[in-house]
């Protein structure tokens, strides 16, 4: 009989793939193992969910691999870890990409067939005042010269 106590060596996640579609193609390749009566231990998935994640995880991992022990972790705790620490990360990015826009309830907005939203408004106006703020302070730090 052969052995079947390994995990594919190329597999790796996809730089656009989310921790949850990897965790779900490696949880098949575990149970197909397991359907074939090998049973694929925690510590093996562990380490090879570490190995094989995309760069954008490597802070996590060292910081995981340092802080504790990866012999004992479960699958889940890993990848409930790495769920939130994805969850932060695309948080951050996705306030970066944020800027102010200015929107206008004109008739070609009508006529091009966008609608702003109360919502939208509202939240180009937060951004607006708080870009404004940002701009005075600068502003009110500067040295002013006498006279």
């Amino acid at each position: 009989m052969q052995n079947f106590n390994f995990l594919p060596q190329n597999l790796r996640m996809l730089e656009d793939e989310s921790i949850q579609d990897y965790y779900l193609n490696i949880l098949d390749i575990a149970n197909a193992f397991d359907s074939l009566g090998e049973k694929i231990s925690d510590e093996k998935l562990v380490k090879k969910i570490l190995r094989s994640l995309s760069k954008r995880f490597d802070m996590k991992v060292t910081a995981i691999e340092e802080a504790h022990d990866i012999s004992g972790m479960k699958v889940d705790e890993l990848v409930g870890s790495l769920q939130n620490f994805e969850l932060v990360i695309n948080n951050k990015t996705e306030k970066k990409d944020k800027s102010v826009a200015f929107t206008s309830n004109t008739e070609n907005d009508v006529v091009l067939g966008d609608s702003v939203s109360d919502e939208d408004l509202s939240e180009n106006l937060v951004m607006l005042g708080k870009l404004f703020n940002k701009i005075l302070k600068h502003v009110n730090k500067r040295p002013r010269p006498n006279g």
